[in-house]
């Protein structure tokens, strides 16, 4: 559990140290970084779209986009390229569904 700081903390304190962690770890990524993000994250999809999906072919990409990004964006990211592509093959009519929802 972390506390406020009060005035008796000094700079190098372990208190002062790990606020100043959390803090870093709190805020929002710059446009620089936001920027490095969305393009290590569309270079990794087009790989995967080149490839046919093979992830492994697309290994060094994939690090690089979970290195630049933040771990939620990238777990959104994954999250909405599932989507996208269920959207699409929904809308091209090539959405097969499982057996068990065809029972259902």
């Amino acid at each position: 559990k972390k506390r406020l700081l009060d005035q008796t903390d000094g700079p190098s304190s372990p208190n002062n140290r790990d606020l100043l962690f959390l803090v870093t770890e709190m805020t929002a990524p710059s446009m620089k970084e936001r920027k490095a993000c969305w393009g290590a994250r569309d270079e990794y999809w087009k790989c995967l779209d080149d490839n046919m999906e093979e992830a492994s072919k697309c290994e060094k990409l994939r690090c690089s986009f979970e290195n630049v990004c933040p771990q939620q964006w990238v777990k959104y990211f994954d999250r909405r390229r599932d989507y996208l592509k269920y959207k699409a093959k929904l809308e091209a009519g090539e959405f097969q569904p499982s057996e068990t929802t065809e029972k259902s």
